[in-house]
């Protein structure tokens, strides 16, 4: 694989090729506030071609940017989503100790930056919620999970390998209780079937019947997990 990028100067936004063996296609995606842009390509596709392609696809670029939430550097004062709801991040003066929801606040103590804290805490949070979630869930489909990893993956919320190993984003702590839900059971779907064909979609529809409207809810939403900063 071959990384190469291609500043835009009419754009605020820089663009990474990936070179991959398993495309078929130009594939053009927008990374989260401050990151590059990614577009996947084919081998042997001359620099060129790639150039062209932008050049068509900058009117999308620019649709996509103006959508795009602003970057939110989380620190005392803001309003941070925890599962689903807002609440404001307080830091108080004394010894350190864990962040905590108090009403509709997370309070830390300590003279330590926020951010770090705030983002193992939301891991531990996630992993609490996703790893007996996925169990249950491939339990139900007579499956097991080999493992269970937390990250702060960019382009998919969850993935399944072949030897039965699931990662999520953590990320999705900041989401509702039911989409975290649904994506353990999409990834518990993926133990049976390694792809999103209709035997698939059926898994996930009798482990999560109303895995619509959380899909949705990913499609809408979830882009602004990404917004978060936790310097």
């Amino acid at each position: 694989m071959r990384r190469d990028r291609i500043d835009l100067s009419r754009l605020p936004v820089t663009v990474q090729l990936n070179v991959s063996a398993r495309a078929r296609r130009f594939t053009l995606r927008l990374g989260p506030p401050g990151e590059d842009a990614v577009l996947t390509l084919p081998p042997g596709v001359p620099r060129i071609e790639a150039e062209r392609f932008l050049e068509r696809h900058v009117g999308w670029l620019e649709r996509a940017l103006a959508r795009q939430p602003q970057g939110v550097a989380v620190a005392p004062g803001c309003l941070l989503p925890v599962g689903g709801a807002a609440v404001v991040i307080v830091v108080r003066d004394g010894p350190r100790r864990a962040p905590r929801l108090e009403g509709g606040c997370l309070v830390l103590a300590g003279a330590e930056a926020a951010g770090p804290r705030i983002a193992a805490w939301l891991r531990e949070r996630a992993r609490e919620a996703l790893v007996p979630a996925v169990h249950d869930h491939a339990a139900r489909l007579g499956r097991s999970v080999r493992g269970v990893a937390l990250r702060d993956t960019r382009s998919r919320w969850g993935s399944c390998s072949s030897a039965g190993r699931i990662s999520f984003s953590w990320r999705l702590a900041m989401a509702p209780p039911e989409v975290l839900d649904y994506v353990a059971a999409h990834e518990a779907a993926h133990l049976a079937e390694m792809n999103h064909g209709p035997r698939f979609w059926a898994l996930v529809e009798r482990l999560r019947p109303d895995h619509r409207a959380e899909r949705e809810w990913l499609r809408r939403e979830g882009r602004a997990l990404h917004a978060y900063r936790f310097d």
